[in-house]
């Protein structure tokens, strides 16, 4: 590896939703230019990695990085990578703090195409108004922050919160999993999906009712052992078990 692609791999890449034009600037909005130059303190010529959210990266060097402002020039562009043939929507159960974060988090870095937060009969969240508008905001942050961190140049977008029974109303995916305990076999009777849905309760699981209504939707039950696991654990294992069945790991 030469020098300068082992300085491009060590380069902080930025979520940056503008157009990228070889030889252009790129002003970097506060956040990112906040990060850029007060926290990880990188001046004129370093080398960063840009990536729009919609799958194009680009190749920049800062040409300015002060405290007001920080732009960077556009010297490639290319098609981002990270991207799983398998394209999985995530209806997670709403969590509270912390655990709803790593949920997302983890299920971008295992290539989730799609996320919806779900309200669930036996969920112990309830958002409403402007506290479920900031909140959604915030996990799509957490979801593009994910991206930056696992290399993925297209952002999945985490759709706002929903019930379940709208949420299952709109689904077509050719794979529909509900995890379920206590069954099985669902994986290994599939054939390979373009695309699959993946159903995970809340802490206290989804009732009866609730199961029953995805059952009727064409979800098969998946069972992942006979531990039973948190509501921010289980999308972890169940990615990775879809992503090493029918994707990329």
């Amino acid at each position: 590896m030469t020098s300068e692609a082992r300085s491009l791999a060590r380069a902080p890449r930025i979520h940056v939703a503008a157009d990228f034009i070889v030889g252009g600037d790129v002003v970097l909005p506060e956040g990112p230019a906040r990060h850029v130059a007060r926290v990880l303190r990188l001046g004129e010529g370093a080398p960063l990695v840009l990536f729009d959210g919609r799958g194009r990266e680009a190749r920049a060097v800062l040409v300015e990085a002060s405290r007001k402002r920080v732009v960077a020039r556009i010297e490639a562009v290319e098609a981002g990578r990270g991207e799983s043939p398998l394209a999985v929507h995530l209806g997670q159960a709403i969590s509270k703090g912390d655990r709803m974060d790593y949920a997302i988090q983890k299920a971008v870095e295992l290539g989730v195409a799609a996320i919806t937060p779900l309200y669930t009969e036996h969920g112990d969240v309830r958002l409403r108004g402007e506290r479920e508008a900031k909140k959604h905001a915030h996990w799509q942050a957490v979801a593009a922050s994910a991206c930056e961190q696992c290399g993925r140049a297209t952002v999945p977008p985490v759709h706002p919160p929903v019930s379940l029974a709208d949420w299952l109303a709109g689904r077509g995916e050719a794979l529909r999993l509900v995890l379920h305990p206590g069954t099985g076999g669902a994986l290994a009777r599939a054939e390979i999906p373009a695309s699959a849905a993946l159903l995970i309760g809340p802490e206290g699981g989804l009732s009866d009712a609730e199961v029953e209504a995805a059952l009727a939707g064409g979800f098969a039950p998946l069972s992942l052992g006979p531990r039973i696991l948190r509501t921010e654990t289980a999308p972890v294992v169940a990615l990775s078990l879809l992503q090493h069945r029918f994707g990329d790991l």
